[in-house]
């Protein structure tokens, strides 16, 4: 239920006037300056909540230019790195994070308080205080909400994988059941690596229980529905798209988790695969839902995954707008030029129509490219690679997986260009 840019250089920020940098600050109780605090804690922050390492580097570089320091930020998915130098006195600290599902609500807010601080709109204090309150803020949607939409979000993919009512209904049952999952492995397990084999075999023994004894679907299909949401595509095209802007440590190593995600949810589907073996009886291809459901379902994704991603009720429209100019786009090209070339073109399509709002609103183009982007990324392609390699269809895999790696990057391609031909005003 696994984003999600703007990649060349841009006008910054204003900076404040030299008067608003007082050379010598009193320490905070940390023994940092409220400076080197404010910038660590959020770098921090804007890492926790899922901001691409090309962004985070070149938005904090930007903040500590403004704020008089010089600073150097390295990011990977599982570590920071920062060397501030402030009044001649150089500070590096590495910090431990974990880097979590993109949270567009809390990206928003970030954004928003740091550009009031480089306005100087607000004092470093009282920048530090609100962004503390939002790290420690609820999310906009309760859990019930949360689980409704990946719910929702699976049965949608359902329909447009071709999917009978019947599988359609089992996905969307599937997709609720991985939410709670979710849930619980957040809350009580503690241990986050045990959430996608166990995601893989519950899916998968659900499938071909649902096959077995309630009606006759296809478990593969309704599978790899009910994990859509876990299957990490957009981290494998933010992996690549890191590596393309020549951030080699955080793309490999995000790229490495992107491969070893699909590798353990391909895990526990195997595993229940094995022990259900008997319960499973592909039946003949049922009938798929007809266009207009396959157009209902286009119509809900995007304010699906904007939930998913915990975007604002404000921000619904400009999510859907930029959402159905990639999808639209996609449809009408894939008939002519196939798959690359609609790919390359929906990605254009989305990062011109994201960075066009982040101009015209002063807002971060992550928070409408994040949800447009999920229906176009491939991760049900690498899923589907690794299960031809499980069925000893070796060819097959190699084929899928490289037609997954060719999809990411035309997608890739399209955001660089559309940030050429559009360039946004804004980093994030």
């Amino acid at each position: 239920m696994s984003g999600l840019r703007s990649l060349l250089p841009i006008r910054g920020y204003i900076l404040f006037p030299p008067s608003y940098v007082v050379p010598s600050e009193p320490p905070s109780k940390t023994g940092k300056t409220p400076i080197n605090a404010f910038l660590i804690h959020a770098a921090t922050m804007l890492h926790r909540y899922g901001t691409p390492s090309h962004r985070l580097e070149r938005v904090m570089t930007q903040v500590a230019s403004s704020l008089g320091v010089e600073a150097v930020f390295l990011y990977t998915p599982t570590a920071l790195v920062i060397s501030i130098t402030n009044a001649g006195h150089e500070e590096t600290v590495v910090r431990r994070v974990d880097s979590r599902e993109m949270h567009v609500d809390k990206i928003f807010q970030a954004d928003d308080v740091l550009g009031k601080l480089e306005r100087g709109e607000v004092t470093i204090q009282a920048a530090a205080t609100r962004l503390r309150e939002i790290d420690h803020s609820e999310p906009p949607y309760r859990f019930a909400a949360f689980a409704v939409a990946c719910a929702v979000g699976c049965g949608v993919l359902a329909t447009l994988f071709q999917g009978s009512v019947a599988e359609v209904i089992a996905a969307t049952v599937i997709g609720l059941v991985i939410a709670v999952i979710e849930r619980i492995a957040d809350r009580i397990c503690g241990e986050p690596s045990l959430l996608h084999p166990i995601s893989g075999f519950v899916a998968a023994t659900l499938s071909l229980a649902i096959a077995h004894f309630v009606v006759p679907i296809d478990d593969r299909l309704v599978t790899l529905a009910g994990l859509i949401v876990l299957i990490p595509g957009l981290k494998l095209t933010v992996a690549l798209t890191e590596l393309a802007v020549g951030h080699l440590s955080a793309g490999v190593a995000r790229l490495a988790g992107a491969i070893v995600m699909l590798f353990t949810l391909l895990l526990g589907a195997a595993i229940a695969w094995r022990f259900a073996l008997p319960w499973r009886d592909i039946p003949e291809k049922l009938p798929a839902t007809d266009s207009l459901w396959q157009w209902l379902a286009i119509l809900i994704a995007p304010i699906t995954f904007a939930i998913i991603f915990q975007a604002r009720v404000p921000q619904w429209p400009a999510i859907f707008s930029v959402s159905m100019l990639g999808i639209l786009v996609l449809r009408l090209v894939d008939p002519h030029y196939g798959s690359e070339v609609a790919s390359f073109s929906a990605a254009l399509a989305v990062g011109c129509g994201s960075n066009l709002y982040a101009r015209l609103r002063g807002r971060p183009a992550l928070i409408v490219q994040t949800p447009a982007m999920i229906v176009l990324v491939p991760g049900s392609f690498g899923y589907r690679s690794l299960i031809a390699m499980l069925d000893h269809e070796t060819i097959a895999g190699i084929e899928i997986g490289f037609h997954t790696v060719m999809i990411a990057m035309c997608l890739v391609g399209g955001l660089l260009m559309s940030n050429a031909l559009v360039p946004p005003n804004r980093i994030l």
